[in-house]
């Protein structure tokens, strides 16, 4: 079966997350997806994995094929998603290690295609960037940290420290290079989408003399995996019915002018 209900998307250091994987073909009307991009069981639930930057960590943020990827998505089936990703903190109310479900989001990126509309009037709400439901789903476990901004910046390159403190100022309390515009494309596609943030360092304006470096950032992603996998998996197990999710019925009657593939409400 290459089927799934419920898709993951790994972020850095992220390349794996099913026990006995089935591989899916990658490819899209849009080109192709990050791969490989395969299926399997956990806690009873048909699940994708898709690993954001391909393997090895091929593709730059900026170079990521969002659109094939969130397409893909759809056409096997999947209806909610699961994203986890490597952020900086902004704020002190994270810390290095913490695990944070955010529940908005500002975009600073600049080259990206960020739509499936590429005609017509089709204007997707997106005041509530995340999933209610799936923030409430993953908020149950004692180890996740729900709410807070994620800003997501261009990249590949970190902020600079004016950068930084003007974020920080804002309010924001998380920054990324990813979850933008993974998150709207997933809106597009009718998907209920949640990011799932691992704090690997505390970015560049925090404390004059301190910044922030690839390495540091990798080792404390790769320290967590595991830990980050039993959350994912505790939270599919408990997953709520997507059925009647404003994430998808946005769209009822509206004529959309784009395609969605796999089986709908």
């Amino acid at each position: 079966m290459t089927s799934a209900d419920i898709a993951v998307i790994g972020g850095s250091g992220f390349y794996e997350f099913l026990d006995d994987p089935q591989s899916v073909p990658t490819a899209t009307p849009y080109g192709e997806a990050s791969g490989p991009v395969s299926t399997g069981e956990v806690a009873g639930r048909r699940v994708a994995f898709l690993p954001r930057h391909g393997a090895g960590h091929a593709y730059p943020p900026s170079l990521i094929n969002y659109r094939a990827n969130l397409w893909l998505l759809a056409s096997l089936g999947v209806r909610q998603v699961l994203a986890p990703c490597a952020v900086g903190g902004l704020l002190p109310v994270v810390g290095p290690g913490d695990i944070v479900v955010p529940d908005q989001l500002v975009d600073r990126t600049s080259s990206r295609i960020q739509t499936f509309v590429e005609t017509g009037a089709v204007h997707a709400p997106f005041a509530d960037p995340y999933c209610s439901r799936l923030i409430g789903a993953l908020g149950t476990s004692l180890e996740v940290k729900t709410g807070g901004t994620m800003v997501v910046i261009e990249g590949p390159r970190f902020s600079t420290r004016a950068e930084s403190q003007m974020y920080a100022g804002q309010g924001w309390s998380l920054i990324n290079m990813t979850g933008h515009p993974e998150a709207v494309l997933a809106r597009e596609m009718r998907l209920c989408y949640a990011a799932v943030a691992l704090v690997t360092d505390m970015d560049a304006g925090v404390e004059t003399g301190e910044g922030v470096g690839q390495e540091e950032v990798f080792a404390m992603f790769a320290r967590n995996i595991d830990r980050l996998k039993v959350i994912l998996r505790d939270a599919i197990g408990g997953l709520p019915d997507p059925a009647g999710c404003s994430c998808s019925s946005w769209a009822e009657g509206l004529e959309l002018t784009y395609e969605i593939p796999g089986p709908r409400p």
